[in-house]
């Protein structure tokens, strides 16, 4: 039965990058339970309003993502499970007028529910662990971005996320950010693992 239940979540995890990066947001929803809550670098909330905002912005065509999600690690508790994901985010967007590219190294750790329709995720954060910003072809204009400076005010984990956020218009920093190394991300660790062993959420 673990290997089923695992089985049936890696599944579950791999189909919410096909339903987001394909903008079918019916499924997308489905993966969450009702009351579901992510954490990510620029939205912290209820997962209903997250699916909002990507329906808007892909809807408005300013960017291309695509997220690449490896094998998860799960435990299993009863009807209860926290699994673990690296994930590789892709991005491309106009950054100031010039093309370019973010790859986003990070890890998705979820705390999901077997509900009577089956595993579903009831809470995600993205943890950073590294990124980068490439332009899609060398320019001045590209290097001028950097010669005004304000990149290295944050943390390195996901610097250049962050830096191309501020940047953007409709989009900012979530009041929290997760990221290597952080005390919040110890005090999320801590708290998943208290509820796969029975606490409240």
């Amino acid at each position: 039965m673990d290997y089923a239940d695992k089985l049936a979540i890696a599944e579950l995890i791999q189909a919410w990058g096909v339903y987001r990066d394909r903008g079918k947001w019916p499924e997308l929803r489905g993966t969450f339970t009702a009351d579901g809550h992510i954490s990510i670098s620029w939205f912290r909330g209820p997962f209903e309003q997250f699916v909002e905002r990507c329906r808007a912005n892909f809807a408005a065509g300013h960017t291309w993502s695509r997220h690449h999600l490896m094998t998860p690690t799960v435990r299993l508790k009863g009807n209860r499970a926290v699994a673990e994901t690296p994930v590789v985010i892709r991005v491309r967007q106009q950054f100031k007028g010039v093309p370019v590219d973010l790859t986003s190294c990070a890890r998705f750790l979820d705390r999901l529910e077997r509900r009577a329709a089956g595993w579903l995720i009831a809470e995600r954060a993205a943890i950073y662990e590294r990124d980068r910003l490439d332009p899609v072809e060398p320019s001045p204009e590209y290097d001028k971005l950097f010669i005004a400076g304000g990149a290295a005010r944050f943390p390195e984990q996901y610097r250049y996320m962050a830096f191309r956020l501020a940047h953007s218009e409709g989009r900012t920093l979530a009041p929290i950010v997760y990221r290597d190394g952080g005390p919040e991300t110890a005090d999320l660790y801590e708290r998943f693992s208290a509820w796969l062993n029975g606490a409240a959420a």
